[in-house]
């Protein structure tokens, strides 16, 4: 069985008077951390993901603006998740097929198990969908 995609509630430290802080610690995060990066700027006509990995997990977080994030797993479940907090995000756990979908002025931050691979990603649904 494979797990499965679920929100992440990061702890929200401060309030309107001074602001806000979230921190993530590789104590309180489903994996060790190997890579952080983040995408900005994208086209709200653009989306981007359209593939899976083979190891690699992660959880995504829309700093700012709003993210769409669709996914499907192995056996067809799919979801829908809108990130539109920084202190929340979303868990993708390997084998899961992931879209986004991005307001204008959306930055994304990735939190990665792994380094980056090509050979880990799998681009073609086709294959995906081969996946028991």
């Amino acid at each position: 069985m494979h797990q499965q995609p679920y929100l992440i509630e990061f702890p929200r430290i401060g309030n309107t008077m001074i602001g806000y802080i979230s921190v993530a610690e590789n104590e309180t995060l489903p994996f060790p951390v190997e890579r952080i990066y983040w995408t900005y700027y994208t086209p709200e006509s653009i989306h981007r993901g359209g593939h899976a990995h083979h190891r690699l997990e992660q959880i995504l977080i829309a700093v700012s603006g709003k993210i769409i994030v669709n996914t499907e797993m192995p056996g067809g479940q799919k979801e829908r998740f809108i990130l539109e907090t920084p202190h929340t995000g979303i868990f993708l756990p390997k084998y899961c097929w992931h879209e986004m979908h991005y307001s204008h002025n959306s930055v994304q931050m990735c939190i990665a198990n792994s380094v980056y691979q090509e050979s880990d990603y799998i681009r073609d649904y086709d294959e995906f969908k081969k996946i028991p």
